[in-house]
């Protein structure tokens, strides 16, 4: 399956765009961003967990990174309501499931071989939140081929300054961000290549935003057209 899956190339959904596709497990359904694969895949996904849903215990050998949008998302017995961050490494394993229903950003099969260490940080927590210049930054990972954080704009302020080494990826959390007329309210998804160039603006209300720089300049494009 391919979806998204030339990274050589802008992509992006809006939120009155998505479509639900039921997963293997009952309860649970996705709208997929980018995927490369069948069930096991390099995947981004937005998931929606039913109350009481669950999947099995399974592994992850590439990987998994998540942000938490609503509700309560649950593993091996430790909660996690919005606003948490996990990243599982390589190898890692869980139980997820649900008490209360979630609905989590959930990226697979997307991390470095030598990752070893399980992330868990709570956004929602202001000692994790510090200035940069005029926008806050909440820095969730970093290493030599990418950079995560969630960032907290003002009304007007431009999203990048510069050409964007690596690409980008987005999510709007809050708020509005404009590119080229059109707009993205929270849950737009926007993916940028290496080397774009974007005018992205905050609307009126400023934006919160997840965003993820540098990861695509060692990714092949498929052509997915």
């Amino acid at each position: 399956m391919l979806i998204n899956a030339d990274f050589s190339r802008r992509a992006s959904l809006l939120p009155e765009q998505y479509q639900w596709v039921k997963s293997p497990q009952n309860g649970v359904e996705r709208v997929m961003l980018d995927r490369v694969g069948a069930e096991k895949a390099r995947a981004t996904s937005i998931v929606r967990y039913a109350p009481d849903s669950h999947f099995p215990h399974h592994l992850h050998p590439g990987g998994e990174e998540i942000l938490v949008l609503s509700g309560t998302f649950s593993a091996d017995n430790t909660h996690y309501p919005t606003g948490w961050y996990l990243r599982n490494p390589p190898t890692s394993g869980h139980q997820p499931y649900s008490n209360e229903g979630a609905v989590i950003f959930v990226k697979l099969w997307q991390m470095s071989a030598d990752e070893k260490h399980h992330v868990a940080i709570d956004t929602k927590d202001a000692v994790n939140w510090q200035k940069q210049g005029s926008r806050e930054v909440c820095h969730l990972y970093s290493d030599a081929r990418e950079q995560v954080s969630l960032q907290r704009l003002n009304a007007g302020d431009v999203l990048f300054t510069e050409t964007i080494a690596g690409g980008a990826e987005l999510l709007v959390l809050e708020g509005e961000l404009i590119d080229v007329g059109q707009r993205y309210r929270r849950g737009g998804w926007v993916r940028l290549p290496d080397g774009a160039e974007a005018q992205i603006k905050t609307g009126a209300d400023g934006v919160m935003v997840y965003l993820k720089t540098g990861h695509l300049s060692q990714v092949i494009g498929v052509d997915s057209r």
